[in-house]
C-alpha cells in the first residue's frame, strides 16, 4: 500500500476557498480502529463549523490554533483494507458505513474506530448510503428525544428546517412512525418537503406564527433555529417536547446559551425543551440501512461530486441553503 496519498486539506481555520488538494501521509490504524478506502463521503453542516473554526467553542475540541484533523468529511462508506489491534467483528474486504472522528472523508484512505461501523447492505447505492451516518442519524434521535416513536399514531410534529440534510429525514421518518408531519422551510422547497410525506408546509420568516393555534402540535424539532423558545412553547401542548438540534448561534459559544435558556424555561410547567447534541449510534444507523434498502426512505441528493471536485462541493455547502445532502464520491 502507499504510504502517501492526495487529499483535500486546510491546515489553518478558515473558508473553504483556502482548502487545497496535497499529498498527506495514508493514516494508520491503531487500536480498535480500521482503516477504510473510502468509496464516498457526504458533507453536513458541521463540516463547515469545523472547516471554519465556527464558534470558537470548537477549537477547544478541534485543536486551538489549528485543526488537529485538516481533512473534512465524517459520513463514510468504503472498503477495510487494514486493521489495528484488538479489532472485532471487522474484517479486510468489508464493505462498511460509519461515522469518522473530527473528519478524514476527503482522501482516498481515512482511519475510523471499529465500534462505529456497520455492514454496507448488498446493493444498496454508496452515495446514498453515505448520507446516512449523521444526517439521518440526527433525524432519528431527534424524534425518538421527542417522543415521536414507531407507531406514533395521532402526532402532530413540526420540523423547523426541514429542507436540509436533517430536516429531509426529520420528516420522512416522522410520516413513516405515523405523524402528522408539518413543516417549515423555504418557499423554493416547499414542494420538495410535501413529496417527503409533509402534510402541510410553510415558511416561518414570511408566514406569521400567531396564525396557528396554541398547543397544535405535540412534538418540535428546530434544527432552523431561528424561532423564538417562547414562541415554539405556545405552539407545543403543556405535555409536549421541543427539541433543539445542536448548531448555529453566536462566534463564540455558538448554541450553548440558547440550550441553557431551553433548560431555564423547562423548569416550569409546560412543554420540555430538549438541546439534542447526536452521537453515533450504529444500532440506529443499521436500522436506517435497513430502510434504505426497503425503499421505504430515501436521501435527498443535491449533488453527487467526483474526487477532483471536492473543494467546490464543500464550498457549496459553505454557502448554505443546500437541499437535502452533498455527497462526494472518492473511489
Amino acid at each position: 500500500m502507499t504510504e502517501s496519498m492526495k487529499a483535500w486539506r486546510r491546515e489553518t481555520y478558515g473558508p473553504a476557498s483556502g482548502i487545497t488538494l496535497d499529498r498527506a501521509p495514508v493514516p494508520q490504524p491503531r487500536s480498535g480502529e480500521v482503516l477504510l478506502r473510502m468509496r464516498a463521503t457526504s458533507l453536513n453542516a458541521g463540516d463547515v463549523r469545523l472547516l471554519r473554526g465556527d464558534p470558537l467553542l470548537v477549537r477547544a475540541a478541534f485543536g486551538l490554533t489549528r485543526p488537529r484533523q485538516p481533512i473534512r468529511g465524517m459520513d463514510a462508506v468504503g472498503t477495510v483494507v487494514a486493521t489495528g489491534p484488538q479489532v472485532i467483528g471487522v474484517e479486510i474486504g468489508d464493505e462498511v458505513v460509519g461515522e469518522l472522528v473530527g473528519g478524514g472523508g476527503l482522501a482516498p484512505y481515512a482511519v475510523v474506530p471499529a465500534s462505529r461501523l456497520v455492514p454496507l447492505p448488498p446493493g444498496v447505492d454508496v452515495a446514498a448510503a453515505a448520507t446516512l451516518p449523521i444526517a439521518a442519524g440526527t433525524a432519528w434521535q431527534a424524534l425518538d428525544a421527542a417522543g415521536v416513536g414507531i407507531g406514533g399514531h395521532g402526532l402532530r410534529v413540526l420540523v423547523v428546517g426541514a429542507s436540509g440534510g436533517v430536516g429531509t429525514f426529520a420528516v420522512q421518518l416522522a410520516a413513516l412512525r405515523g405523524a402528522e408531519v408539518w413543516a417549515s422551510c423555504a418557499e423554493r422547497n416547499r414542494a420538495l418537503v410535501s413529496r417527503l410525506g409533509a402534510v402541510r408546509t410553510f415558511d416561518h420568516r414570511r408566514e406569521p406564527l400567531a396564525v396557528i393555534p396554541a398547543g397544535r402540535f405535540d412534538a418540535v424539532v428546530d434544527i432552523a433555529r431561528g424561532i423564538d423558545l417562547r414562541d415554539l412553547r405556545r405552539l407545543v401542548s403543556d405535555d409536549g417536547t421541543i427539541v433543539l438540534v445542536a448548531g448555529g448561534g453566536g462566534p463564540v459559544l455558538g448554541p450553548v446559551p440558547r440550550m441553557l435558556r431551553a433548560v431555564a424555561l423547562s423548569l416550569g410547567r409546560g412543554p420540555r425543551i430538549r438541546p439534542l447534541a447526536a452521537s453515533p449510534r450504529p444500532e440506529v444507523l443499521t436500522a436506517l440501512l435497513s430502510l434504505l434498502a426497503e425503499g421505504r426512505i430515501a436521501p435527498v441528493i443535491a449533488g453527487v461530486y467526483p474526487f477532483e471536485r471536492g473543494a467546490e462541493a464543500l464550498a457549496r455547502m459553505e454557502a448554505g441553503h443546500v437541499a437535502g445532502k452533498l455527497v462526494v464520491r472518492v473511489g
